[in-house]
């Protein structure tokens, strides 16, 4: 039996899962690490703790599936994007990784505005405090005896193929999310190093997803007791990487995924649409390809706020029982899932959240509901930029997360962005798109489509009701008022109460 692996490098562990050549999952495994918070704002970890955490997971993995050893084929990565590693020329790591939930560089993120004039033509991003160049600029001005040791900067799985392999590389879904990639034209930007002061020098080499960077380490696999030389392939970011586990290979199809955050992605062909920062524009995992992103900071963590303060006792199953019996667009009652500011459309980081249209007759399901309606009616924002800015026609959305397990809320999915909604058979995220990067890579497919469709198996398919369908469309209208209704007074208690 043939098997590729993937690790998929999160934010609080590392999961791997072993792959046979039918995209079956014979085993996996999984290691935490700790999160640093050195001051207030402040997010980083030791990336030392994901080499251990690899090697525990490769190690349990060899030891529970023996036969990997000698029948391994490929290995690959997903990983947290935007974190930022510094090394120096000796490849020693020179502080702990700054990671992309780190908010610290809001000053760094005006500068580069200022600096750079046509940075949205460059790059397709706004700056933002999550993404790499505003934390490269924030050590340049913050800690110079750190800045002037700086050789090369990496991003997590980069720098785990590089403890993997002994090469440095970084490929071009990663590179995009960093604010220094000329997407279009695929290279490092020089203008932007010059704006900054900030030289390309540092920059890695660049590489596709599928691209081999070397062998696995002599050493480490004769630690865990291989017997073949493994071929190591470079991975992709893990928003990109849980597109392709998720089968999102065509540009007919969106993925709506509700984790702490939400997310809505489509795959996009060129790299020339004006989405004007609208939504996030990354090189994609797929070679030559790219992907458009909207995002909500409070997804599922707007239902699980809820949960801990009006249910605490209760499981998720017994909170949304009763939503199904409540009529759509909860009796008038909106929710606006504000309550850790918004990204898309409103990067508004002093917006909050609020339940407007409560009257005596609502119960706690229609509280429970308007949650979830708010939820995706807060992704629908996103589906409906991709809509204006590119004529964008959804044939089919692919449903992940926890918006994914409850069947009421997947039929709310399918009536409120007017399209069918599935969901995966098996459900591994961005780990299953590594191990379709190692499985392209490793020559067992021709391309990502050919691997989808041999990977990548759906349940039966929800679709919309046309009733329905039309009702929330006057919901979403309502919708679409409650920012700027809201947007002056939320301000104003933020700063009062800050």
């Amino acid at each position: 039996m043939s098997y590729v692996l993937g690790l998929d490098l999160g934010t609080s562990g590392l999961k791997g899962i072993l792959v046979n050549k039918n995209g079956k999952i014979v085993d996996e495994a999984s290691s935490e690490y700790p999160l640093l918070t050195p001051e207030r704002g402040h997010s980083e970890q030791d990336p030392a703790e994901w080499f251990r955490a690899a090697k525990e997971v490769m190690a349990a993995i060899f030891k529970s599936t023996p036969d990997a050893k000698d029948q391994l084929e490929g290995i690959s990565f997903s990983g947290q994007m935007h974190t930022l590693v510094l090394l120096d020329e000796k490849s020693e790591v020179l502080r702990p990784a700054i990671l992309w939930n780190d908010v610290r560089t809001t000053e760094q993120c005006v500068t580069i505005t200022d600096k750079v004039a046509n940075l949205i033509d460059i790059t397709k991003n706004k700056a933002l405090e999550g993404f790499t160049l505003p934390k490269l600029l924030w050590v340049k001005e913050n800690e110079p005896d750190v800045w002037s040791k700086v050789n090369m900067f990496l991003l997590p799985k980069d720098y785990l193929g590089y403890r993997l392999t002994g090469n440095k590389q970084m490929e071009y879904s990663d590179a995009a999310g960093t604010l220094f990639l000329d997407v279009e034209k695929r290279s490092w930007s020089e203008e932007i190093g010059q704006a900054l002061d900030i030289s390309t020098s540092i920059c890695p080499p660049l590489v596709n997803s599928n691209d081999e960077i070397g062998k696995l380490d002599t050493d480490l696999a004769k630690e865990l007791g291989l017997t073949v030389d493994v071929p190591v392939y470079s991975g992709g970011a893990d928003n990109p990487c849980a597109a392709v586990g998720a089968g999102i290979v065509r540009p007919d199809q969106g993925m709506a995924s509700i984790g702490t955050s939400g997310v809505f992605l489509s795959y996009e062909e060129t790299g020339d649409k004006a989405y004007n920062g609208h939504l996030h524009y990354f090189n994609h995992v797929v070679p030559n390809a790219y992907y458009t992103m909207g995002v909500t900071l409070a997804a599922g963590s707007s239902l699980n706020w809820f949960k801990k303060t009006f249910a605490p006792e209760e499981s998720f199953e017994d909170l949304l029982k009763g939503v199904k019996d409540v009529k759509p667009g909860s009796d008038g009652l909106l929710f606006a899932p504000y309550i850790s500011g918004e990204r898309t459309p409103h990067t508004d980081s002093n917006i909050r959240g609020t339940f407007l249209g409560m009257d005596i007759a609502h119960t706690r399901d229609h509280f429970a509901r308007a949650v979830l309606e708010g939820i995706t009616f807060s992704l629908k924002d996103s589906y409906e930029l991709m809509k204006k800015h590119s004529n964008k026609d959804f044939k089919q959305i692919v449903s992940v997360g926890g918006g994914a397990k409850n069947p009421d809320w997947l039929q709310m999915q399918a009536d409120i962005f007017n399209a069918p909604v599935v969901t995966l058979e098996t459900e591994q995220g961005p780990a299953m798109g590594a191990a379709m990067i190692a499985a392209v890579g490793t020559g067992w497919f021709s391309d990502f489509e050919a691997c989808s469709k041999e990977f990548v198996h759906y349940k039966s398919e929800v679709k919309p009701n046309s009733d329905t369908v039309a009702q929330y469309e006057k919901v979403y209208a309502n919708y679409k008022e409650v920012y700027p209704t809201i947007k002056d007074l939320s301000h104003k208690l933020v700063t009062d109460n800050g």
